[in-house]
């Protein structure tokens, strides 16, 4: 008889969906917790109330937070700058709600590219528009007209914290990611700590102190081919054994 396969909750985006509004999720996200982290990946609407997040929270063994096209309306962390295009309100609401609840009720939660800004608005941090940086955003995104392989295969160098989950987790203190992101952590939140730094000081990857289960999210997107990448592969095989409550203990992590 074999284990009971454990359920990730997978956040769903705001979209059209033949002319009309709907929920969706890629398919690479949901393959990775399948295929990568051996769980079970379930659907999670953003468009419902809020006050979901806590039933829905004690149905599963953890939650997945995706990278998605849309930005973070920067008055969720006080900020008057523009809300650059797209947008998704119905997530900016219902991700808070969810981080908030896997907290309080120890499940592990993690985070893919605006999963991580979303952990760190949601815990009291704030963010920056690279695009208001000038030639940093290049870094960090491809250009504008690049195709799909080309952009999810834009590549850059990132530290990792040498006591850090991330490095724990399959050695080195030096990865290589792809990067397709412009918004960035501006303030850490408190309770977080930076996990790996890229070498212009943009934040790749948090790791919350003082949860009672692990808290973890990455910048990049590790979903996109991952069976490329020693270390993405290293990313999926934890977030699968967090789920089945196998996770490695708790160390304090300082920043790279």
């Amino acid at each position: 008889m074999t284990d009971q396969l454990p359920v990730i909750g997978v956040i769903a985006c705001g979209r059209q969906i033949e002319g009309e509004a709907g929920q969706a999720v890629k398919n690479r996200y949901l393959d990775a917790v399948e295929h990568h982290a051996n769980a079970i990946p379930l659907m999670v609407p953003s468009n419902q109330d809020v006050t979901h997040a806590a039933a829905i929270i004690g149905r599963l063994d953890a939650i997945l937070l995706t990278g998605s096209t849309s930005n973070i309306a920067p008055r969720r962390y006080g900020s008057a700058a523009e809300h650059r295009a797209p947008h998704d309100p119905g997530r900016d609401d219902f991700s808070a709600a969810l981080i908030h609840a896997a907290i309080a009720a120890g499940k592990p939660l993690f985070g893919i590219c605006r999963g991580l800004q979303e952990i760190n608005v949601a815990l009291g941090g704030t963010l920056v528009d690279l695009r208001e940086k000038g030639d940093r955003s290049l870094t960090h995104h491809a250009a504008e007209d690049a195709d799909r392989d080309s952009t999810f295969g834009h590549m850059h160098a990132v530290d990792l914290a040498p006591s850090g989950m991330l490095a724990r987790l399959s050695g080195g203190t030096h990865w290589s990611v792809n990067s397709v992101h412009y918004q960035a952590i501006d303030r850490l939140a408190p309770g977080l700590v930076a996990n790996a730094t890229s070498p212009d000081g943009v934040i790749e990857a948090v790791w919350a102190t003082g949860s009672s289960a692990p808290v973890l999210a990455v910048q990049w997107h590790p979903e996109w081919q991952a069976d490329a990448r020693a270390h993405d592969m290293a990313f999926w095989r934890y977030v699968g054994q967090a789920a089945r409550g196998s996770y490695l203990p708790h160390t304090l992590e300082t920043q790279p």
